[in-house]
């Protein structure tokens, strides 16, 4: 499990800023471009976890790489070129200060408040007698603020315009924007046996252009359930086969973590690590059809540090 790359440290000509997310490494080129290095850190409920998860950020990587060529003709995004399995590069956007969430289905966050009481989220009236994991008539919008550190937290339309987070006409595209990717999604799930539960988009601007930045449809951003068996699991009320990160935030609540003050991160044995890495590889198979192969593990930051200097250099 040592394989697994949860930091990098590198210098690049042009570099002036680096900022280390949850996830993502990102270094600042010129202020023009961006180099994201998905390293294999995990996060739950907003906290980084202590054991880097081997092949994690390849899958992600991987997956929003085809994810954003497959949706490039509904909106430009910031993907200018993938030269390492866990290294995008692209352009340097302004973002927006809210995470556009599109749920098609009650569960997770959605359904823990539904199932405390309340029925409005984000502004949106959600209906009575719903069960657990049921679709929505139709996908609902509840987007978050984009905190920098901490929890992000939920937003409705109203307040967004109202607190000039994002102008209506602005925030309109966006909607329309989140709608049509998600839907996109749906269909391509559906092809692989897969149903899209929900997801999250971020979008930027640069030149007065929207871009679709960030991640798209991996399992850290979005919760997939296998078709076969979903109605059946509903009808009897049973937990829904799915591929996604959900697995490990049950089992952090089911171990007394809610990234809670006070709280403390159970320990991850060797064994649960390997089965997160597995269920990650899982995800990547399923959703894009394609077998994964393994990146080389021997001195993976000297292997990604070569590979972005050399797109760098004869590109940027």
């Amino acid at each position: 499990m040592s394989k697994a790359i949860v930091a990098t440290e590198y210098t690049f000509p042009g570099m002036k800023s680096f900022y280390k997310g949850k996830v993502r490494d990102v270094y600042n080129i010129n202020d023009e471009y961006l180099i994201m290095v998905v390293s294999d850190r995990i996060s739950a409920f907003d906290v980084v976890l202590p054991k880097g998860i081997p092949f994690k950020g390849q899958v992600l990587n991987q997956i929003a790489s085809k994810f954003l060529d497959a949706t490039q003709d509904i909106v430009p995004n910031w993907k200018i070129a993938s030269p390492d399995p866990m290294v995008t590069i692209g352009h340097l956007c302004e973002p927006y200060k809210v995470e556009m969430v599109i749920r098609g289905y009650l569960t997770g966050h959605a359904w823990r408040e539904y199932s405390s009481g309340k029925r409005t989220l984000c502004g949106i009236q959600l209906p009575e007698g719903m069960k657990e994991n049921q679709k929505f008539p139709e996908p609902i919008l509840t987007p978050t603020t984009k905190a920098m550190e901490g929890h992000d937290e939920d937003i409705s339309r109203e307040e967004i315009i109202e607190q000039g987070l994002v102008s209506e006409v602005e925030y309109t595209q966006l909607e329309q924007y989140t709608r049509a990717i998600f839907q996109r999604g749906t269909e391509i799930a559906a092809q692989k046996g897969l149903i899209l539960v929900d997801t999250k988009y971020e979008f930027g601007k640069k030149e007065g252009v929207i871009y679709l930045i960030d991640e798209i449809h991996t399992p850290d951003s979005s919760r997939y359930f296998y078709a076969a068996g979903y109605e059946e699991r509903l009808a009897k009320g049973e937990n829904q086969k799915q591929l996604s990160k959900e697995f490990v935030r049950q089992w952090l609540i089911e171990n007394g973590f809610q990234g809670k003050e006070g709280q403390k991160v159970p320990f991850m044995s060797d064994e649960f690590v390997s089965q997160i890495s597995d269920r990650y590889i899982e995800l990547f198979e399923h959703i894009t059809g394609d077998q994964f192969v393994k990146a080389e593990l021997e001195d993976v930051n000297a292997r990604i540090y070569q590979n972005i200097s050399r797109f760098v250099s004869a590109e940027i």
